[in-house]
């Protein structure tokens, strides 16, 4: 007999000498599995299809206005190539985009200024008080000059301001006047006659009032800013009292009856029945006030010299530069951009408050 360690080492040999042949095997094995995996995977998601209203709705949304947005870039381009007036040639959207970067960076370099001066002024302070630890110390503001960033939310602040203020004036009368014929009829004369006042008219007037009016001498607002403040509430007020009044007379009639059987107090009727039965027309109101004071505010702002975007373009008007064309291209596009971005705040606030979800708002 022979001995076993005999036939452990054959077979160790015989295991040896196919080993390689069996481990490319199994890798050829797996490495087929995973491509007929691959491929049946590709087959199935190549079977897939978007859903027709879904590939609709991405044309219609983002396709179709890229495409006419590149349509009105390249008819401005060629325009403006063809025009020539006393500061040079009409500028292009490169030229507009470059004056775009320029005045941010005017922005950025000028609050650095802004960092280092209250910087400066901390170091001073800290040695004063290093020597003398009863020493009054002061930081004085900084009085740099406003950016075009600085100039927008200026004008964000007074138009919100001024619309705020007559939204607060509106939308009380204009619940009054629908609730009663008679007030309706009292102050519908007057509505007519000052709503198609222009802010070229108010200016002046307000300017003097508030000049004779609001004297101090250490004031918590500029004169500026309340005459631009106060002509953009004379302006604004009035959308949002005729769609108030229409929206409050609009009710249904079974409401009102049933305000009447429950014996609902007054406040309880308004706040509960005629608000949220009205709070289309009163926000269609609203949307139309917000953009009326956002374009009257341009005006106002060149007039009264009060910081902000028609300043800003008043001011490149009288520079006379060779980019100040370019400069006001800018801000014609910042009042745009900003006002179509106020008017869809307030859709989606009026998505927000709206009862009635399946209601179509846009």
């Amino acid at each position: 007999m022979e001995p076993p360690g005999l036939y452990k080492l054959y077979w160790s040999g015989v295991f040896n000498k196919y080993s390689g042949v069996v481990m490319l095997f199994k890798t050829f094995t797996k490495f087929s599995f995973m491509k007929s995996e691959a491929i049946s995977s590709m087959s199935y998601i190549s079977q897939i299809r978007l859903p027709k209203d879904f590939t609709n709705k991405i044309i219609r949304t983002i396709i179709v206005p890229l495409v006419a947005f590149f349509m009105f870039l390249g008819l401005w381009g060629g325009a403006a190539s063809q025009i020539e007036t006393s500061l040079g040639q009409v500028p292009g959207p490169g030229q507009v985009w470059q004056q775009t970067v320029t005045l941010y960076g005017e922005h950025v370099a000028e609050r650095i200024k802004e960092g280092q001066f209250y910087e400066r002024q901390e170091i001073r302070n800290a040695k004063k008080l290093e020597k003398n630890p009863d020493a009054v110390v002061k930081i004085r503001p900084y009085t740099g000059k406003s950016t075009f960033i600085d100039q927008i939310f200026t004008s964000l602040f007074t138009v919100m301001t001024g619309f705020i203020i007559a939204s607060l004036i509106a939308i009380p009368i204009g619940i009054v006047s629908g609730l009663s014929s008679t007030v309706h009829r009292a102050i519908n004369p007057i509505i007519q006659i000052f709503k198609p006042v222009s802010p070229l008219a108010w200016l002046p007037i307000v300017t003097m009032i508030v000049s004779a009016v609001y004297v101090s001498n250490d004031p918590m607002f500029s004169k500026s800013f309340l005459n631009s403040a106060i002509t953009v509430t004379l302006c604004c007020m009035w959308p949002t009292i005729i769609n108030t009044a229409i929206g409050v007379s609009s009710i249904d009639k079974d409401l009102i009856n049933v305000s009447r059987v429950l014996r609902l107090s007054w406040a309880t009727n308004i706040f509960k029945i005629v608000i949220p039965s009205s709070v289309p027309m009163i926000f269609a109101g609203l949307r139309l006030s917000l953009s009326i004071g956002w374009m009257v505010l341009i005006a106002a702002e060149m007039l009264a010299q009060n910081p902000g975007l028609g300043k800003f373009v008043w001011d490149e008007f009288q520079n006379g530069s060779s980019n100040s064309l370019a400069r006001i291209m800018v801000a014609v596009f910042a009042i745009g951009i900003i006002g179509f971005m106020l008017d869809r705040t307030m859709l989606m606030l009026q998505r927000k408050v709206s009862w009635d979800r399946n209601a179509i708002i846009r």
